[in-house]
């Protein structure tokens, strides 16, 4: 299939990736992007934050500024009260403004299953466009968030996680990457991606693929939820852990003292996860400090190698 395309199309759909590119003039290039889900909490207003910071996520994993949204609305009129979906939007409008974007319209329609996110825009110089498509051997990789949402979110369906772990975990989905992705200018970032639904181990597969190099993932600094180890060893897996699994874990090896349920939740499908930064080794320990310090989670998890056989070894 050709898609239409043109000169000026920087990242388009010849390549997998977390948003369009598109240059206006030499100096200014719009990031295109759009995202929604069904609910992933109960709490409707927190649903709206998490989609909102969900789909702004896409823009600051290119290495640009959001700047306008437009809603995306499925709701079941007949089945819901309409003070749910004012409180869905008034999540995401909070995590808009937290953002300092522009809500500038939007679109609904009556559907059976609810669902909502974001149409959005942001600005990048045409230059300091981020993509995946970038790995370099003897850089390391940094993850902003911890793994293991798909999980927890499992076991709240079942009634098994507390208050405090509900609260905790959806504080986390719903946190911008702005702050990370500010951060990352002063740095000579090569590659970045954000960690959704395809897990840590499906997005770093994205990278890997093409790149003439390997990675080396250090299990142990990998960033966790501890109950999610704790849910998995249970069995609460999404089914999406397990898509995930079939389909990258061919190029995947684990050295023998990766516990199963450690494995995963590095297949876990994330809603609003972390950044993923590929940048040199002298680099990535500023950075990471740089994020601690404003009060955020980062970790240097692994190397990339000068390996062409593109694998992802996790010791």
């Amino acid at each position: 299939m050709r898609f239409p395309t043109d000169e000026n199309v920087i990242v388009g759909l010849e390549r997998a990736d977390d948003a369009g590119v598109y240059r206006v003039s030499e100096e200014l290039a719009l990031i295109q992007t759009v995202d929604f889900f069904t609910p992933v909490v109960d709490d409707p207003y927190a649903f709206g934050q998490i989609a909102a910071a969900n789909a702004l996520s896409d823009v600051y994993a290119m290495g640009g500024v959001p700047k306008t949204a437009m809603n995306l609305v499925a709701f079941p009129v007949k089945e819901m009260d309409l003070s749910i979906l004012r409180a869905i939007l008034q999540g995401g409008i909070d995590k808009i403004r937290e953002a300092e974007v522009v809500l500038i319209g939007g679109h609904s329609v009556e559907d059976k299953e609810l669902k909502y996110g974001l149409s959005v825009t942001g600005f990048v110089h045409p230059r300091r466009v981020l993509t995946k498509k970038n790995l370099r051997a003897g850089d390391r990789l940094v993850l902003t968030k911890p793994l293991g949402t798909g999980i927890v979110n499992t076991a709240i369906k079942a009634g098994l996680a507390d208050a405090k772990l509900v609260e905790r975990v959806t504080r986390t989905m719903a946190a911008l990457n702005r702050a990370a992705a500010e951060r990352l200018a002063a740095f000579r970032v090569h590659a970045c991606t954000d960690v959704t639904g395809f897990g840590l181990i499906g997005h770093l597969a994205e990278m890997v693929s093409g790149s003439g190099t390997s990675v080396h993932l250090e299990a142990a600094a990998i960033p966790v939820f501890p109950e999610a180890l704790d849910f998995a060893r249970m069995g609460l897996i999404p089914a999406g852990a397990h898509r995930n699994r079939e389909f990258r874990e061919a190029m995947v090896d684990f050295d023998r003292g990766v516990s199963r349920e450690r494995q995963d939740v590095l297949f876990d499908p994330q809603t609003s996860g972390g950044l993923l930064i590929s940048l040199p080794a002298e680099d990535a320990g500023a950075l990471c400090a740089q994020i601690r310090q404003e009060g955020g989670t980062a970790a240097m998890i692994g190397e990339v190698l000068p390996d062409p056989a593109e694998r992802i070894r996790v010791g």
